[in-house]
Order: structure tokens, then sequence, then C-alpha cells
């Protein structure tokens, strides 16, 4: 098995993390968060999340935000100097907006905020995404039971781009989002972005040394997405790490020229 390109420190970090959002989940009251499935909207590929009343307590989402700063420079000292400016820069109309473009994967918005601010460019990004994920986690487990195939090759519940799949104990290909951790099947030759089932134009990247995990490609779309053998492990790490554990699969497929947001090819 080839070993990850993240480092052991990084990977303590996230579990760390995990927990954290995991304590955070339960400082919410789950009615708080009221779906609307609306089949339809769906179908076209509206998320489930978007469809979704969500009662955000910003006072709270700000102190997540803290607490995640502290998790960080706790993990990393020299960190300190770099994110003592957030709570000065967070007040409640930004925290909306951080939620809002977040939830969007407003990547040019953050850089934007970053730059305007004189911080780091990943450092709002990544804290508003990490006080978003248990809305996002909690929202995915009361429309699990309505969750059962890919939609546009993205999550159905939060829009995440799919990108990873488990091999189950009984064989089977489930696809798991590692950013809200719903789960639906699918099929073992389907390419999930953009539902091609040609054996001739969807097949598998094998990595030498790796014997857990391969790729599979699809010529159609360029589309490609990480297939883990669960029943490889003995104790089954959470889709989040399994997802950056396999970081370097997504840096061959990518080399190759395939993504993990399928583009339909133009026919004529």
């Amino acid at each position: 098995m080839i070993k990850s390109v993240v480092s052991k420190e990084y990977q303590e970090l996230q579990k760390e993390i995990a927990a954290l959002q995991e304590q955070w989940k339960h400082q919410r009251n789950p009615e708080t968060i009221r779906p609307n499935l609306d089949k339809a909207a769906m179908e076209a590929g509206v998320p489930a999340a978007a469809l979704t009343a969500i009662d955000f307590e910003i006072s709270l989402f700000l102190q997540w935000i803290d607490e995640a700063v502290a998790l960080l420079i706790k993990n990393n000292p020299a960190l300190e100097p770099k994110l003592s400016c957030i709570n000065n820069l967070l007040d409640e109309a930004t925290a909306i907006r951080w939620i809002e473009e977040a939830f969007a994967f407003n990547h040019v918005y953050f850089a934007s905020f970053a730059e305007e601010n004189n911080v780091e460019e990943w450092i709002p990004h990544f804290l508003a995404e990490t006080a978003l994920r248990p809305y996002l986690q909690l929202t995915a487990e009361k429309v699990q039971h309505a969750i059962d195939h890919t939609v546009s090759g993205v999550c159905p519940v939060c829009g995440e781009p799919v990108r990873v799949a488990a091999i189950d104990e009984d064989g089977k290909k489930v696809i798991h989002c590692p950013r809200c951790f719903a789960h639906w099947p699918a099929r073992r030759l389907e390419c999930s972005h953009c539902g091609n089932e040609n054996h001739e134009t969807i097949y598998f990247l094998e990595i030498e040394g790796e014997v857990t995990s391969k790729i599979q490609v699809c010529e159609e779309c360029n589309g490609y997405i990480k297939i883990i053998d669960s029943r490889q492990y003995i104790t089954k790490p959470s889709v989040a790490l399994l997802d950056l554990n396999s970081i370097h699969l997504d840096m061959v497929a990518q080399e190759k020229g395939y993504n993990c947001v399928g583009d339909k090819k133009e026919t004529n």
C-alpha cells in the first residue's frame, strides 16, 4: 500500500477537527433543520441542502470559528499571528455572508476577502467551511433515506463534486461525500459524472504498489472517481480520512487530464 502523501500531523489535525465538528452537531437542535424533499428540484440537480430551511445561530457559528482558530493555533503556534485578526474581521453580517459563500463554493469571494483584509488566502474559506459542515452533515442525516443516486456528478445533498467511493463488505460500490457524509449506491461500471456505462470508454487506472485503491476514469467526460476497497482495512477510517489519505490518486488522475467534475463532450 502506498503511504499517504499527507503528513501525520495534518491527519491528526483533521481528526481533531472532525471531533470538534461532531461536538458542534450536538449543540444544535435537529428541529432547526427542516428539509423539503422536492423530488423534481432534486432530479434537476438542486442539492437537498439548498431546499432545506436551516436556522443558523450566528453567535454559535462565530463561536465555532473561534474554537477552530484555537485548535489550529494549538496544533501550530506559528499560525497565531496569521489568525489573531480573524475575530476582529467577523461580525454578524460577515458571518452570514461566509455561510452563503461557503455553501456556494465561492472561492473567488474568499480569495478577495483574504486579499482585502491582508490574511493568507486559505484561512477564510477553511474556517467558513469548517463551521458550515456540521449543518450540512445534520441535513444529510435527515434526508439520507431519500438519497439513492448521484445527480449531475455532485452530492445530491450538498453539491460537493463526487470523487470517492468505497467497496463495502458485500462487494458493492457505495459513493460517499466527505463533506456532508451522505452516501448512496452506484453501479460498479458506471461514470458518476455522466452516467456512461460503456466498458470501452470507462476503465480503471491501477497504481503500482496500491492494493486498496484505484481510479475509475471516463473518456466520455474526462471525469474520475477514486474507489477504495474498505474491506482491506481492519479499522475503517472515516470517509473524510479516506478522501484525505488518497489525495495522491487525485494527483495521478489530474496529471493524466481527468478531473472530479466531469465535462460531457459535445457530439455532432
